[in-house]
């Protein structure tokens, strides 16, 4: 996970790297096909009105659920068929989680990117698995890891000789259903070869919070956002929904979509400022003195 920078990721013709804010954002969970329908159109037509790359993101299955009765989704044929309409007929690239070795093949075949859960990040063989399809993957970092142990997540993708890799940082346990965003980490992070997102909105969660299900804090989603911008993301992950408060899963730390574009006009404009300043220190001993 060196400095040397790879070439931007293309995904249906548009580039994803490290020199042009991108972002990823969706339902956290598949509810239906109308919304997910209604959702990535109004995304899509957002991000071409600020010339920003977009990435549609809903899962089929959602395997880390914080109760036995918690929603999970519609399962993997179901789910796979509603991204694929999306796909076609919102005419955006789509995003899901693969939770096992056995449902890479069949999400491969309708996704345009593959990402590894945060809890699933040490999975050597899902994580292999992934990387062997030559499709782009979005590797989430762990809540328990440090920033540098995402060096071996990395290196076991790379074993399968693929680089069209994304980073994610989600925040990091600090206690009891507590999480905290340590912008040093996006930071380390962001001087690899390798795109870096910002998932905004788990990073305000509150895992177990609710007792059955996970609390969340959203009105910190846009400050962390912009911090972890400035600080080097090249792009954000956001879970957005028409009604937060009615959505199936992850609601309390999901954004209201009729707030998302004045976030990401902003987030642009920061984006676009800081790298007119390049950065002062560029010792990252640890991306390579700990792994």
């Amino acid at each position: 996970m060196g400095s040397d920078t790879v070439p931007s990721i293309w995904i249906q013709g548009q580039p994803f790297g490290k020199d042009r804010f991108f972002v990823i954002a969706g339902p956290c969970v598949l509810e239906s096909e109308g919304l997910a329908v209604r959702v990535a159109s109004s995304m899509a037509r957002m991000c071409r009105e600020l010339d920003i790359p977009y990435i549609f993101k809903s899962s089929y299955d959602k395997a880390n659920r914080t109760s036995v009765t918690s929603y999970r989704g519609p399962g993997l044929e179901k789910g796979l068929k509603i991204l694929e309409r999306v796909r076609s007929q919102v005419g955006v690239p789509v995003i899901t989680d693969v939770h096992a070795v056995a449902e890479v093949a069949a999400a491969a075949r309708v996704v345009d990117v593959l990402q590894i859960p945060a809890f699933l990040a040490r999975q050597t063989d899902l994580v292999v698995a992934a990387a062997k399809t030559g499709m782009p993957i979005n590797l989430k970092k762990a809540q328990f890891l440090a920033p540098w142990d995402m060096f071996h997540v990395v290196r076991k993708a790379e074993s399968a000789g693929n680089r069209q890799i994304f980073i994610t940082e989600r925040g990091t346990c600090f206690g009891y259903n507590t999480l905290v965003v340590d912008m040093r980490s996006v930071n380390l992070l962001s001087r690899s070869a390798y795109p870096l997102v910002f998932d905004a909105t788990h990073s305000v969660q509150i895992p177990g919070g609710q007792g059955t299900a996970s609390g969340g804090e959203r009105r910190y989603v846009e400050s962390l956002a912009r911090a972890a911008v400035a600080a080097g993301a090249d792009g954000v992950f956001m879970e957005v929904h028409e009604d937060p408060d009615r959505a199936l899963c992850d609601g309390p730390n999901s954004v209201p979509l009729e707030e998302v574009l004045a976030i990401l006009r902003a987030l642009k404009d920061l984006y676009e400022i800081t790298r007119k300043h390049p950065w002062r220190l560029h010792d990252t001993p640890a991306l390579s003195g700990k792994a």
